[in-house]
């Protein structure tokens, strides 16, 4: 990747490929988990439930990047 991919690139990636949307997804949990260690497992689902939409969002460019780098 020459350029920095920006949020509409990265929103389009993962809107268009199930692979991408779903590793992102597991990524920004993950990341998500390691900041609520204190969260039972039940607890965390209802959570991310909540904020996954705006995790998405917010980390989509962090998250496609990592893809990226997974895969390059």
């Amino acid at each position: 990747m020459s350029t920095p991919i920006n949020m509409h690139a990265a929103r389009m990636a993962m809107n268009n490929d199930p692979e991408v949307r779903n590793w992102v997804e597991a990524w920004l949990k993950s990341k998500e988990r390691a900041s609520a260690l204190t969260m039972t497992d039940e607890d965390f689902e209802k959570h991310w439930l909540y904020v996954r939409p705006e995790r998405m969002h917010e980390g989509a460019v962090e998250a496609f990047t990592a893809y990226h780098q997974r895969t390059s």
